[in-house]
C-alpha cells in the first residue's frame, strides 16, 4: 500500500504548487490592472510597480530663474503661494497666455477648446497632476554633492582623458521612486509640466535672491537695469507632491518667436539661440562663411579646436551653468527629496544633460541629439550600464525633424531661421512614436511643438511608446577636432603624435659615382665607398 500513498501525495503536492502559482499570477494581473503595466525592462518586470501612495498630486510651489549672458549672476526664485494666484486672478483659464497658441492678430482663439484642450479647461498655476511611479534601481555616483560634482567636471576640463581614467569614482546601485515611464497618465502630466514652463509669468511679485544681493528696480553696477527674467536666461518651474517628497524641475525650452515651433514669449529668444547653436552644432554654428558664429573655437576648414568647445559649453553665462545653479538651489530648499527633471526642446535637453550629471531620472519630449554635448562636457557616465538601470528618456515622434536629427542643410527650415541642428544623436533611451508611419504625418517643423505632442500625439496612443537604448550613433563625422592631446581624424588616427625619433642611419653601399644605394643603422663604424 506504501506506493500509492507516496504517489497520491507527490499528486495533492503537484496540484498545490500549480494552484500557489496560479494564485501569483492572477495577483500580478490584478495588480497591473489596478496600478498600471510595468516597464518595459525585463528586470524590473520582476518588481511590484506599486503607486506613490496619497504622494501622486503634484501642484506648483516655486519658478527659478536664471540669467545669462552679461546679467548672468541674476538667480531668482518666485514662490507660487495662494496670495500670488489670488492677487493676479489666476486661478482662471487664460488661453492667450500659454504655449505654442497659434491665435489671430488680437490674440483671440476660434475654438481654443480644440486647439488645446487642456489647458483651456484649467489654469496652469493651480492644475494638479498625478503621478505613477514605483521603486526601483538607479546607477549613479555614491557622492553627489553640487561642490564635489563641479570640481570633478572641472577636473575633466582641464586634464587628458587618460588622467580623468585614473579617477576611481564610487557608483552605487541606489534603490529610489522612479517614474513609471509606461503609464499613459503619468508622461501625459511630463508633458503638461514641460509646457507650463512656457507660461507668461506676471511681471510683478515678490522674487526672491537665492544668489548674490540684486536689486529689482535699481541699475547695478555694470549698468543693467534690475532683475531680468523677461530678458535672457534659464527658467525651471518647480513642482512638488503634497509631502514634498518629491520634486519635480521643468526647464523652458526655446523661445516661441525663435525657432518654429518652440513655445512661450520672445523674451530670451536671444540667448536661447546661442545656446542651441553651441549646444547641437558640430564647432559653434560654424554652417558658412556667412554664419555668425556663437564662439571662437572654428579653426579652419572642418577643424574645431575640442578644448575651446568645451571651456564655451561650461562658461557661467551660458545655459548648462545656470541648470546646475538652479539644481543646486531646488535641493538647497529640498535637501531630502526625490528630484526629477523634464522639459520640451532645448529645455529637454538641459533635463537630460543635469539628469545625467546628478544621477536624476529624466523625462523629456522632443529633445535635440544631446549626446554630443554628453561628451563635451565629460558628464559621469556609470561603466556598464545595464539597460534597465538607465534614466533618461526621450519621448518624441517621427514627423519632428529637430528630434529625428533631419532639421540640418541649407534649405532646412532651422538653418533658414538660423540654427545649426547638426546633431542627431541621444543619451539614454528613445522613446519614438512613429506617427509617420502609423497616421501618414509629413515631416514638418511645427510638429516639434510641444502642444502638438500633447494634443495630437499623446492623446493618439492608447499605450506609451516603447524606450529603447539608440542604435550606435556619431555626430559630426566630417569634422577633425583637436585636443590638448592630438588632432582626431576621421579614422581617429593621431596626427598631431609626436613620431618616435628614427635611430641614426650610414650608406651600406655606394654606386661609382657616390650615390647611396643602402642605408643602414649607424652600429658599427664600417662605411662602403
Amino acid at each position: 500500500m506504501s506506493p500509492s500513498v507516496k504517489t497520491d501525495n507527490g499528486t495533492i503536492i503537484k496540484w498545490i504548487v500549480v494552484l500557489v502559482l496560479s494564485l501569483a499570477l492572477l495577483w500580478e494581473c490584478l495588480v497591473s490592472f489596478h496600478f498600471g503595466s510595468t516597464p518595459h525592462d525585463p528586470l524590473l518586470r520582476l518588481q511590484h510597480v506599486a503607486p506613490i501612495e496619497n504622494k501622486t498630486r503634484f501642484r506648483i510651489r516655486h519658478i527659478y530663474h536664471h540669467n545669462s549672458g552679461k546679467n548672468h549672476k541674476i538667480h531668482k526664485r518666485l514662490d507660487i503661494t495662494d496670495q500670488f494666484i489670488a492677487r493676479f486672478d489666476l486661478d482662471q483659464p487664460n488661453v492667450s497666455g500659454l504655449v505654442n497658441t497659434d491665435g489671430n492678430e488680437d490674440g483671440e482663439f476660434d475654438n481654443p477648446e480644440i486647439l488645446m484642450p487642456y489647458f483651456s479647461r484649467e489654469s496652469p498655476w493651480v492644475s494638479e497632476f498625478d503621478m505613477d511611479g514605483y521603486t526601483g534601481s538607479i546607477r549613479r555616483m555614491a557622492e553627489r554633492d553640487p561642490d564635489f560634482v563641479e570640481s570633478y567636471l572641472a577636473y575633466a576640463r582641464e586634464n587628458s582623458a587618460e588622467q580623468v581614467s585614473k579617477i576611481n569614482l564610487d557608483w552605487n546601485d541606489d534603490s529610489d521612486v522612479l517614474p513609471n515611464i509606461t503609464n499613459n497618465e503619468t508622461i501625459m502630466n511630463f508633458a503638461l509640466m514641460s509646457s507650463n514652463a512656457y507660461v507668461r509669468i506676471p511681471g510683478e511679485g515678490d522674487w526672491k535672491d537665492v544668489n548674490k544681493p540684486w536689486s529689482v528696480n535699481k541699475t547695478d553696477e555694470e549698468g543693467s537695469t534690475g532683475f531680468g527674467w523677461m530678458e535672457d536666461g534659464v527658467r525651471g518651474h518647480v513642482f512638488t507632491n503634497e509631502d514634498s517628497s518629491i520634486v519635480i524641475l521643468s526647464i523652458k525650452g526655446t523661445s516661441a518667436q525663435g525657432l518654429p515651433g518652440g513655445g512661450g514669449e520672445s523674451d530670451t529668444i536671444e540667448e536661447d539661440k546661442i545656446n542651441d547653436n553651441l549646444l547641437f552644432s558640430c564647432c559653434c554654428a560654424r554652417v558658412s562663411y556667412m554664419w555668425t558664429t556663437v564662439c571662437d573655437c572654428y579653426k579652419s576648414s572642418y577643424t574645431c579646436d575640442e578644448d575651446c568647445l568645451e571651456k564655451e559649453l561650461y562658461r557661467e553665462d551660458r545655459y548648462y551653468r545656470a541648470v546646475l545653479d538652479v539644481y543646486r538651489n531646488v535641493t538647497n530648499l529640498y535637501p531630502d527629496s526625490t528630484v526629477w527633471v523634464t522639459g520640451h526642446s532645448l529645455g529637454a535637453a538641459l533635463a537630460g544633460l543635469l539628469g545625467r550629471t546628478y544621477g536624476l531620472p529624466a523625462v523629456t519630449f522632443e529633445a535635440p541629439g544631446d549626446l554630443l554635448a554628453t561628451k563635451r562636457l565629460h558628464l559621469p557616465q556609470p561603466p556598464s550600464l545595464p539597460s534597465y538601470l538607465e534614466h533618461i528618456w526621450h519621448f518624441g515622434h517621427t514627423a519632428d525633424p529637430i528630434f529625428m536629427g533631419t532639421c540640418n542643410g541649407a534649405s532646412s527650415s532651422c538653418s533658414v531661421a538660423g540654427y545649426a541642428m547638426e546633431t542627431q544623436c541621444h543619451s539614454g533611451k528613445v522613446c519614438i512614436y512613429d506617427v509617420v508611419n502609423d497616421y501618414g504625418w509629413h515631416v514638418n517643423l511645427v510638429n516639434h511643438r510641444i502642444h502638438t505632442v500633447i494634443d495630437s500625439v499623446l492623446t493618439a496612443y492608447n499605450k506609451t511608446a516603447t524606450c529603447e537604448i539608440p542604435l550606435p550613433c556619431h555626430d559630426c563625422y566630417n569634422w577633425n577636432f583637436i585636443t590638448r592631446e592630438r588632432h582626431k581624424g576621421r579614422d581617429g588616427d593621431d596626427k598631431n603624435k609626436p613620431k618616435e625619433p628614427k635611430k641614426p642611419q650610414k650608406c651600406l653601399r655606394r654606386s661609382w659615382y657616390g650615390r647611396c644605394l643602402e642605408w643602414g643603422d649607424d652600429d658599427s663604424d664600417d662605411v662602403s665607398t
